[in-house]
């Protein structure tokens, strides 16, 4: 069994992401704690919500107080739903979460059954349930409930089964498909610049770009998203990231990168990606055998091509490890040079789809199609809970909890309308 986790600003944003697998037909709710169930047995966001922040302080410490966690058996492991909830239930206890509110999701939108549980950080006296060593915490914890529950125990490329739908055109929603995209991969992979983030998104058929320019004087940057076609190309009208909330945003993507930064220096994770990349490339000569030798070690491979179809840049995907790395971190052997040499012989076919389009990483690209309002990525400070629970996309909840916060009258000056 593989578990994976991650933390969090938006409550409101995890919860919506696994409830909307549930009114979708593809999930369910198999469990919760400290949080009501509906007589109906329907849940929704908004009752949920007011259910944890009973459990909150008014004010917390973290930018970060909520943890997403997935828990994914081996595909030949049949559990019912109430041996998920058990698992799912002593996972969380085990893991120093049994006093939290959390809610176990069950989700059926892959062929691997996989559970999912939303809780907080911060329990009721404010102080922050610590994260120290979790990856040795949790191993241990997978570990002794496979043992306990007669589980297959988890493969090196098992990976886990947080497989996302690339955006369709066709289906319509185009937000909401982008944002169903860049929230979890966001928060779970780990990527040093626009480029490498740019090559995980474009996986799902998404583009994104920094935008940079003036509006009435005042300089801004930001990022706007773009639906893609099978060759990489846009489809459509750019969306800002301002629609999808601010984590979205380039100032928070700038920290993600950072963050990530340091979480591949501290875990290793290239020595490892580099090794099974290593691997595959020894023992395969074609652009498709190692396309396919990288797959079955859970990687993918993302080729910047030129018009003449020469490689001149590489992004290496590790869905196991979460990582996202170009080439030349892993090593000259990987250059783009080496590669173009290597796979000479091969016929344009090959690439055509994994092939993103012409983009440096540090390529600044100012659009004025549609973006005649500068984006607003201003960060504002945490001040207290119902700012990090504040939903991360307008709209998609016609029911979003009304947050009872008193608002200070403000003194107005002048002719008022």
């Amino acid at each position: 069994m593989v578990a994976k986790f991650s933390h969090g600003s938006s409550l409101y944003g995890a919860l919506t992401y696994n409830q909307e697998k549930v009114d979708e037909g593809l999930g369910k709710v198999l469990a919760t704690n400290l949080v009501i169930e509906p007589t109906d047995g329907i849940f929704n966001v908004s009752d949920c919500m007011q259910d944890f922040e009973r459990f909150m302080p008014s004010h917390i410490r973290t930018s970060k107080p909520v943890i997403h966690i997935s828990l994914n058996p081996h595909p030949d492991d049949k559990l019912t739903d109430n041996q998920l909830a058990d698992i799912g239930r002593e996972y969380m206890e085990r893991f120093g979460y049994g006093g939290q509110p959390y809610m176990i999701f069950k989700h059926e939108d892959i062929g691997r059954e996989h559970i999912h549980i939303v809780s907080t950080r911060v329990r009721t006296d404010g102080s922050i349930i610590s994260d120290s060593k979790n990856y040795e915490r949790s191993r241990k914890i997978t570990d002794l409930l496979e043992q306990k529950y007669g589980l297959h125990s988890k493969e090196k490329n098992q990976g886990e089964a947080w497989q996302l739908t690339p955006i369709d055109v066709s289906q319509g929603n185009l937000k909401k498909q982008v944002a169903n995209v860049i929230k979890p991969l966001s928060e779970m992979y780990c990527f040093q610049t626009l480029g490498e983030y740019r090559a995980l998104l474009f996986l799902y058929n998404i583009g994104v770009e920094e935008i940079k320019g003036d509006n009435k004087g005042k300089m801004y940057r930001g990022l706007v998203y773009s639906a893609l076609d099978d060759e990489g190309k846009r489809i459509g009208a750019p969306l800002k990231s301002s629609l999808f909330g601010k984590d979205h945003g380039l100032d928070k993507l700038e920290k993600r990168f950072e963050k990530s930064k340091e979480t591949i220096k501290t875990t290793g994770i290239a020595k490892q990606t580099r090794a099974n990349v290593s691997a595959s490339f020894a023992n395969t000569r074609t652009e498709s055998e190692f396309r396919a030798a990288l797959r079955e070690k859970g990687i993918d491979l993302v080729l910047r091509r030129n018009d003449e179809g020469r490689i001149y840049g590489a992004t290496f995907i590790d869905h196991n490890q979460r990582a996202v790395l170009n080439s030349s971190r892993l090593g000259k052997e990987f250059s783009a040079n080496v590669l173009n040499e290597r796979f000479a012989d091969n016929s344009p076919h090959e690439y055509i789809q994994t092939t993103v389009p012409k983009h440096s990483d540090n390529q600044q690209t100012t659009t004025n199609q549609q973006l005649q309002s500068a984006p607003s990525e201003t960060n504002d400070a945490v001040g207290s809970l119902f700012s990090v629970f504040t939903p991360e996309v307008a709209g998609t909840d016609n029911k979003q909890p009304t947050l009872k916060r008193k608002k200070k009258k403000k003194r107005r000056y002048g002719r008022q309308q």
